[in-house]
């Protein structure tokens, strides 16, 4: 992915902005209310795998195969504690240069963590967030893994959609 630029950016219609949240609930559950705003614009950014929502203008949340997810800022600014994984101090430089999770950097793993929907990891230490990735298996599948690749890494700390200017 070459460096993000905003294509194209405008206003959510008040219509839209319904099924944005209803969409958004369904991944992050109750925790969908630290994103409700009312300034929600869309940024359609250079290369177009991912369709970037701003709230008060601040990048917070995503959509990436149709699930609406909070970006890392998001995340960092309004944490909430669905859908994590909770990886040791050894994975983070990996995780932060992009590098997709093993099984063996795993601590936790929230109970509902679906099979190709978003993620967001965190540390271990500070319970802050790295990473936003795919999940690779459900929790259970994970839980009983030992080995192997638990989520493609999408979104870390120093990407180019964290240094996105707006």
């Amino acid at each position: 992915m070459g460096k993000l630029t905003v294509r194209k950016r405008y206003a959510v219609r008040k219509s839209k902005l319904s099924e944005i949240y209803k969409k958004l609930e369904a991944t992050i559950g109750k925790s969908a209310e630290l994103f409700k705003s009312d300034m929600v614009e869309v940024a359609e950014l250079s290369g177009g795998e991912i369709v970037v929502y701003l709230l008060d203008k601040k990048p917070h949340l995503m959509e990436v195969n149709g699930n609406i997810f909070p970006t890392l800022r998001g995340a960092v600014e309004k944490p909430f504690d669905k859908r994590r994984i909770v990886v040791d101090t050894g994975a983070i430089p990996f995780m932060v240069k992009g590098a997709d999770l093993m099984r063996p950097g795993v601590l936790e793993i929230s109970y509902d963590v679906k099979k190709d929907e978003p993620v967001v990891i965190v540390d271990a230490n500070h319970k802050k967030p790295l990473a936003i990735g795919i999940a690779l298996m459900e929790a259970d599948e994970m839980q009983s893994a030992q080995s192997g690749k638990v989520a493609k890494n999408i979104h870390y700390v120093g990407d180019d959609l964290w240094n996105l200017e707006i």
